[in-house]
């Protein structure tokens, strides 16, 4: 008798068990795309956390829903996106997805200055119109509808430039791999020549005193929504002319006036963000290996970055970003060792210096509060106005206070001539205000203080294309 009524109950848990299971999950019958004019269907499928046949907990489902919905406007393809369900009955649901896309042709005329921001060009090189590249870009994203890139470019000004590069992300059934090409070639008629006071000091000359090409494969590994690994190789040379070489003969690598060389570079990161050009809340973990290939000229660089937001509230959110890099230098050549003030190693409130080392770190922590939006008005009472609207996204306008802090440290084994920044603890607090609207347009408006007692207001972003 015990072992009946003892087995009847385990039947009763493990039926009312899988009833519960089952009712507390949907199935995905179908999954409906609106308003992708040019872009595949199999793209924005591509973006999904979920698919046709998906069982999904029923609790799950705003929260998945969420996610396709950043993941869609992250690809960079699209204005809006929104995703939403209809319950078709007590199991059975369909995904809806309405899009509204970007512009994705853009002959846009180029104009840049060529120094490493806007504020040394404007303070320290004073805005002359000699360091500026100006000239025509044509930019064709998702040129196929298939998210993929193409951009040409012919410049001349401060440097001559012609450009090539096409990126295809999925070559594969399963959309997992990807590839991309590229072309440049640059003349210059100026050089960083040195460092002085962890400042650039240039050499200028009436015809080019540098030029080089370089060419390169990509290919791009895709597993999953947030994973992604990618392997570059190139070839390319640089070359300094006689003027050039009597200035700085430890510019190149090697010592001479001309270097050639092969690299390949090996890349992994996890990014999920809620929206990648400024992100309120998620985290990105990045890790790279350059190796390059040039004789008894080898160099090797590892650097490691990270970002973590943390949303306190729909108004609040703190930013935390750890940046690493470490080079293994071959000799004390000029160009190897530039390191702080470059690429991604970048300092609020250091915008005027640089600092070259052999390895270098910097941490920021950031307090981010929404201070309001404003939509700009489509209605007008001009009629002509009012037509042209009619082709044009909502623009909406969001600003952000911000109050922020810098640490760094840069080993330099030999440091540059008067270096005061290198080896030291670096700091720089301040205040500012972000900008922030459609393609993913970021402006930050920073005044900041740093250690040696400099003050100034900084500008920082732009628009992506």
């Amino acid at each position: 008798m015990f072992k009946t009524v003892i087995s009847s109950i385990f039947f009763c848990l493990f039926f009312f068990g899988v009833h519960f299971q089952t009712s507390a999950q949907f199935s995905i019958s179908n999954i409906q795309i609106e308003g992708n004019q040019k872009t595949k269907s199999y793209i924005i499928l591509r973006e999904l956390p979920y698919s046709i046949g998906s069982l999904v907990p029923k609790d799950s489902l705003p929260l998945l829903n969420t996610i396709a919905q950043q993941q869609l406007i992250n690809t960079s393809l699209f204005h809006e996106a929104l995703v939403t369900t209809q319950i078709l009955d007590s199991n059975h649901i369909t995904i809806k997805i309405k899009v509204t896309e970007r512009w994705y042709f853009f002959p846009l005329p180029y104009f840049r200055w060529v120094d490493r921001n806007f504020n040394e060009w404007w303070n320290e090189q004073h805005h002359s119109l000699d360091r500026v590249n100006y000239g025509m870009t044509l930019k064709q994203a998702n040129a196929t509808g298939n998210n993929d890139k193409l951009t040409l470019g012919l410049i001349t000004g401060y440097s001559q430039q012609a450009v090539v590069r096409y990126q295809f992300p999925y070559l594969d059934k399963k959309m997992h791999f990807g590839m991309g090409l590229g072309w440049q070639y640059f003349a210059q008629k100026e050089m960083n020549t040195s460092t002085y006071l962890d400042k650039q000091v240039f050499t200028k000359t009436f015809n080019a005193i540098q030029n080089g090409y370089r060419t390169n494969l990509n290919l791009f590994y895709r597993p999953n929504l947030y994973e992604r690994h990618s392997l570059q190789i190139g070839f390319g040379n640089y070359a300094i002319t006689d003027s050039g070489y009597r200035i700085q003969p430890r510019y190149l690598p090697n010592y001479t006036k001309s270097f050639s060389y092969i690299d390949a570079s090996i890349s992994f990161s996890k990014v999920k963000f809620d929206y990648n050009s400024y992100p309120t809340q998620g985290s990105s973990h990045e890790f790279s290996i350059y190796q390059r290939f040039s004789g008894d000229n080898n160099l090797t660089s590892l650097q490691l970055r990270s970002v973590i937001a943390k949303k306190l509230s729909s108004k609040n959110f703190f930013l935390f970003e750890s940046n690493s890099q470490a080079k293994f230098l071959p000799n004390q050549n000029f160009i190897d060792q530039k390191l702080l003030g470059y690429g991604s190693m970048q300092m609020n409130g250091l915008e005027y210096y640089v600092v070259d080392g052999n390895a270098g770190s910097l941490f920021k922590a950031e307090y981010h509060h929404l201070l309001g939006a404003y939509t700009v008005p489509k209605e007008s009472s001009f009629g002509l106005i009012n037509k042209f609207n009619k082709f044009l996204p909502e623009i909406k306008y969001s600003f952000w206070l911000k109050a922020f802090t810098n640490l760094g440290y840069v080993y330099s084994e030999k440091p540059a001539n008067a270096s005061k920044l290198s080896n030291t603890l670096l700091r720089t607090a301040g205040v500012g205000i972000d900008i922030i609207s459609i393609y993913d347009l970021v402006i930050k408006i920073d005044y900041s203080v740093n250690q040696l007692g400099d003050k100034g207001v900084y500008l920082h972003g732009g628009i992506n294309f």
